[in-house]
Order: C-alpha cells, then sequence, then structure tokens
C-alpha cells in the first residue's frame, strides 16, 4: 500500500527522526523522502512516500497522532489507495466556469471517475455551479478575493479530500497549503503552454511573441519549485496568421482549457499519472 505522510509546524531538531524510526520499525518501505526547511519562517515541513501493509494503515494513524502531539507537528497521513476508483475532490474556482463546468460534466458522464465533494472559491461568481451540479459550495474570499487559505485547509481535512483540482483559481497557494498536500495531491491549470509562457496573462505573451499555437497546462502544484516541470498534459490549438487577440482567448477560454483539465484531472484521478521527486511518471493500468 503507497502511504504519503506529510508533516509541518515550527522548525526544531529531532522532528524527522521519530516518524522514519516508525515507519521503518513497522517494515515500511521508503520510496521517497523531501525535507524542507524556511528559516525565515522557523517552519519546518517533510513528505514521507512509503510503502507498507494495508493492514497497518490505522496503527500508522494513531502513531503519527501520538508522535505529532510530542513534538508539536500537524501529521497528515493519506494513501491514493483508499478510494482508488472514485477519490474525493474539492475543485477552486474564481472568474472562469468554463474548466470547471466540463470537469463536473465529465464526472457525471463518467470520462473522469471522481466524487466532486465541493466547490471552493475566492470570489462568488461561479456559485451558481454548486446549484447546478449539486455540489456544496464553500466560499474562503474577503470582499477583495483575498483567500482565507486556512479555512481552505480546514474544509479539504474536514471532508477528506483526495485530490486539490486548481480549475482557473486565481490565487497563488501559500507554501503551508503545498505542504500539506504534497506528493501530487494539487492540479492546476495553467492557461499558457509551461514552461514557455507562466504568469497570469500567457494569451497576451505569446500573443505579442507572433504565436500562432496556443494552448494549457494541467500541472501538480509542488512547494518552493518551479511548477512548470511537473506537467501532468498540455494541449494546444492552431490559429491562421492575423488572429484577433480575443478569438485566440475565446478559443482558449472555452474550448481548449477545459479540455486540458478534464484529460490532465483523470489521467491523476485512474492513477495513469503519478509525482515522484518532483517528477511526473506514468504507471501502466
Amino acid at each position: 500500500m503507497q502511504i504519503i505522510i506529510t508533516a509541518l509546524g515550527p522548525d526544531h531538531r529531532g522532528l524527522a527522526d521519530p516518524i522514519i524510526h516508525h515507519v521503518t520499525g513497522q517494515g515500511a518501505n521508503i520510496a521517497e523522502i523531501q525535507m524542507y526547511d524556511r528559516d525565515e519562517a522557523n517552519q519546518f515541513a517533510m513528505m514521507l512516500r512509503i510503502h507498507m501493509e494495508a493492514d497497518q494503515y490505522e496503527d500508522l494513524l494513531g502513531a503519527m497522532v501520538e508522535i505529532g502531539a510530542l513534538k508539536g507537528l500537524i501529521i497528515r497521513v493519506w494513501s491514493p489507495e483508499l478510494r482508488a476508483s472514485q477519490p474525493r475532490i474539492a475543485i477552486c474556482v474564481t472568474h472562469r466556469p468554463e474548466p470547471a463546468t466540463a470537469l463536473l460534466r465529465g464526472i457525471r458522464e463518467g470520462s473522469v471517475c471522481a466524487d466532486p465533494v465541493m466547490l471552493i472559491s475566492n470570489r462568488d461568481t461561479c456559485q451558481n455551479l454548486a446549484e447546478r451540479f449539486d455540489v456544496p459550495w464553500h466560499s474562503i474570499g474577503d470582499a477583495q478575493g483575498r483567500a482565507n487559505d486556512k479555512k481552505m485547509i480546514a474544509l479539504l481535512d474536514e471532508s477528506n479530500i483526495d485530490y486539490i483540482v486548481l480549475a482557473r483559481y486565481m490565487r497563488i497557494l501559500p507554501p503551508e497549503s503545498c505542504w500539506t498536500f504534497a506528493g501530487g495531491r494539487i492540479i492546476n491549470l495553467h492557461h499558457g503552454l509551461l514552461p514557455s509562457f507562466p504568469g497570469l496573462r500567457p494569451y497576451h505573451t505569446a500573443y505579442s511573441a507572433n504565436m500562432l499555437i496556443y494552448g494549457a497546462t494541467c500541472h501538480f502544484i509542488v512547494p518552493e519549485l518551479d511548477a512548470g516541470k511537473q506537467i501532468i498534459y498540455q494541449s494546444t490549438f492552431k490559429v491562421p496568421p492575423g488572429a484577433k487577440l480575443e478569438e485566440v482567448i475565446r478559443i482558449g477560454q472555452q474550448e481548449n482549457e477545459p479540455q486540458c483539465l478534464i484529460e490532465g484531472v483523470r489521467r491523476v484521478v485512474s492513477g495513469e499519472a503519478q509525482l515522484h521527486f518532483h517528477r511526473v511518471i506514468a504507471r501502466d493500468q
């Protein structure tokens, strides 16, 4: 059984040792370990990917609670195998409804096997999607659209979310959120081809470079690294010379971005694409 353990808390010595000693003492095989030390924030974070017998999972949960209390850490234990046939996902949106709409429709029609547990947003623009697809809606933004990231984490924990899908969610997740759900649990849709066109206005940047091919990128979010390297799927479209920027954006937003998100999420929830040591690997199904 594959299990991912994340630990986060105030930095001091000896935080990783009891976690590692426990899992190895139970016969677990460590497949990946990542540790982060943000000196400026006095914060420690760790992600551990292990393999151990499924019947040891419940005991592991209890042991991590004890270690967390002893060391002042928030430790989360998660396995992609618990709900492999229908993972629980949270879809995060801001203004653009097309990608989330397409994903919810794909789930309803069976092309993506997942349980859409909630819609989360820092704006109320897409609230009608919750009513349309009968999915609970959670607003985490203030009047200026600033997101309450701690509230988001609490919602995700309370609902046992497996994957977080950022469907044109136009807020940058803080490091704490990325570390909390490290190990390939956060999927982002970027409306440009990475790594060439990052930023908030990739259509405009590509257009100013006289590009005739545009695209979107579905990738994993990882802490403190260039997310452009963790690409799950990219889709492109061509435009004729002289095409207006408005037409490029229309095709991208209404046609290309939705299909890119659907295929990217499908690959992850089906287990075809996983993240290991910040590299996306393909698995035979």
